[in-house]
């Protein structure tokens, strides 16, 4: 097996950027989730309410984040001195603010009032104790600090769809080649290139993944959750793909091995 493909969403829920190299921090991808959108009570804003998210290019800057947009100028947001609580589902993090000019042009984008707010060194989010172990970090991603999902697992699926859907309606981090579909519910640890991971749990799908990356509106079959309902469904939810704990830090690269460690009994 080998990694078939890194991704990364600078900003939650805006457009994917797919890398050959990607460096493994302890939250994750560097730049993976560290920008996201929130509404003016600091709640965090996603895909599931704003599909048109989506459609924003985020590109890690020297010096802040590169967003663009259709029908939208390009903009160099920049994070400030100034801090606030914001939330993400129960959890409270100390974030930097954005500057006004990035919040005024993602409020204009949504039509509706936000802000941009960042991640930096200082603020901490632990990763769900239960499957965690003790500073364990996570970045602005839904509950872990990686996803990673096969390439059979999405043939599995596609076979069963009129029409097929791309890979990122799930947003893996990492991509596996070579495994056969739904292999990874299996793995308990596993070694990409010379970096050890965790296999968490699986990830617990949701409306998001009916967005249409392309042009940010819902699939109007429902798909592909309705489908995966029918085989994927289990006591917590539909399930699609495993949430994955670096065990060490340093550089992944499309091509590396992809080797099991130790599988669940």
């Amino acid at each position: 097996m080998q990694l078939g493909a890194i991704h990364v969403f600078p900003l939650k829920s805006g457009a994917a950027l797919a890398l050959d190299v990607a460096r493994v921090e302890r939250r994750g991808l560097a730049h993976d989730r560290r920008w996201m959108v929130v509404d003016a009570q600091g709640a965090f804003i996603t895909g599931r309410q704003e599909p048109r998210l989506v459609l924003i290019r985020a590109q890690p800057q020297a010096d802040g984040l590169l967003l663009s947009a259709p029908g939208m100028p390009d903009l160099l947001a920049r994070s400030v001195s100034s801090r606030e609580q914001v939330t993400v589902w129960r959890d409270r993090v100390d974030a930097r603010t954005a500057s006004g000019e990035a919040s005024a042009w993602l409020s204009r984008f949504l039509d509706r009032e936000c802000r941009l707010v960042f991640m930096d060194e200082a603020a901490r989010r632990p990763v769900d104790p239960a499957y965690a172990a003790a500073g364990d970090e996570v970045s602005f991603a839904d509950g872990f600090p990686l996803l990673l999902i096969s390439e059979g697992s999405l043939a599995a699926l596609n076979a069963r769809l009129d029409a097929p859907v791309p890979m990122l309606r799930f947003r893996p981090n990492l991509v596996v080649a070579g495994a056969e579909p739904h292999a990874e519910d299996g793995w308990q640890r596993i070694r990409i290139g010379a970096i050890e991971f965790d296999v968490a749990k699986p990830c617990a799908r949701c409306g998001f993944t009916t967005v249409m990356p392309d042009t940010g509106t819902l699939d109007p079959r429902g798909e592909p959750l309705r489908t995966l309902a029918t085989y994927r469904r289990g006591p917590k939810g539909v399930m699609f793909g495993q949430n994955l704990l670096a065990r060490g830090d340093g550089m992944l690269r499309v091509g590396d091995t992809v080797t099991v460690l130790s599988s669940r009994r």
